[in-house]
């Protein structure tokens, strides 16, 4: 199978967690020009209810508040690859061979992340995922001119990239303020990477490398990586406004003479902006939208291999979020995304079901 293994190194450096926080529990300071404590409170709960439905934008943890959050989601993606050997006579008349291949890929991860608050404004995270991916590639003999369709099936499982993180909350969202939470991410390349897997060569009918195929499927990206990122949260009854921004940087590091030796992954650009509105006191719905843009993956070695990518690989999608709160500790979630660029996932679904202490 053909893999740009630069691209499953950014792709898998981008992936965040869906995750559900608790709610704060500020108060007014006396003599404020704002609304009163009363209707305060309210807007806050407004905003973690809503906010809870997507990805790290919730108010922070109340101050010794601890939260255990399990989450699985499921990922589809279809995707067709094209390769031609030949030569054109005249622009609209191709004499050689076409390959056409069509992968289905399935990722499952089940996850842990556990969650305190230190202070009203600060709270610390740390996520453990585990990974199950499987892959169906249904093709020809690359270049032989065979009629008959082959089908290969590849997996992997094991534990992905542990994370940890910190957030905080820079300002009490008085004064018609928005909510504005600083947070820091640290990734570890605790999983698989494509370099740890066994890996061959794919070449065409005249010996030239024309791709890598992997033995198994990878479940970490092999680099560590730091995420900066800032998020905002409006309460605009009856809605909530929210937005969010960071930036990935990965540590380029020496993966071998074979494999291009010091590997300088895409940094990637991450941001998103939605809103929601809350049906009643337990139900809470949510919709918006977040892009990705994965810089190109550079080599010390120039190998031939991957030479013909795009500087950029954009991956957006759309998200559909609704939260039930089951008891006054815990809540169910679900989001659904749908990917609007080709390069994104086809669907994901994610079920999240935080308990509070």
């Amino acid at each position: 199978m053909k893999t740009n293994t630069g691209y499953l190194l950014a792709l898998s450096l981008c992936l965040s967690p869906t995750t559900t926080l608790a709610r704060p529990e500020h108060q007014m300071p006396p003599g404020a020009p704002n609304a009163p404590p009363q209707k305060a409170e309210q807007e806050k709960e407004q905003a973690s209810d809503i906010a809870s439905i997507t990805a790290d934008r919730g108010i922070v943890t109340q101050p010794g508040r601890f939260i255990i959050e399990p989450a699985f989601s499921h990922a589809h993606s279809t995707s067709t690859l094209v390769a031609v050997e030949g030569y054109t006579v005249i622009p609209a008349l191709l004499v050689g061979l076409i390959n056409i291949s069509e992968v289905q890929r399935d990722i499952f991860v089940g996850a842990v992340s556990l969650k305190y608050g230190f202070t009203s404004r600060l709270e610390a995270s740390f996520r453990v995922p585990y990974l199950s991916i499987h892959e169906d590639l249904r093709e020809r003999e690359a270049f032989q001119g065979t009629p008959v369709d082959t089908l290969r099936e590849s997996s992997g499982s094991g534990v992905g990239d542990i994370e940890a993180s910190i957030r905080y909350q820079l300002n009490d969202g008085l004064d018609g303020w928005p909510y504005v939470i600083g947070s820091l991410r640290l990734k570890a390349p605790t999983g698989d990477s494509p370099y740890d897997v066994e890996q061959k060569t794919v070449r065409d009918s005249q010996g030239n490398p024309i791709g890598v195929e992997l033995s198994e499927r990878p479940t970490g990206s092999g680099f560590w990586s730091v995420e900066p990122g800032l998020s905002l949260i409006y309460p605009s009854d009856p809605a909530v406004l929210y937005g969010n921004l960071s930036y990935v940087y990965t540590l380029k590091d020496d993966k071998g003479f074979e494999n291009g030796k010091t590997i300088d992954p895409g940094n990637v650009i991450r941001f998103g902006f939605g809103m929601g509105f809350a049906f009643n006191e337990r139900t809470s719905f949510s919709l918006g939208y977040d892009q990705s843009i994965i810089q190109k993956t550079r080599y010390e070695r120039d190998i031939d291999l991957f030479a013909a990518n795009f500087d950029r690989i954009q991956i957006g999608s759309l998200s559909f979020g609704l939260s039930q709160r089951l008891t006054p500790s815990t809540s169910l979630s679900v989001t659904i995304n749908v990917g609007v660029t080709e390069n994104a996932p086809d669907s994901e679904i994610t079920l999240k079901l935080p308990i509070s202490f």
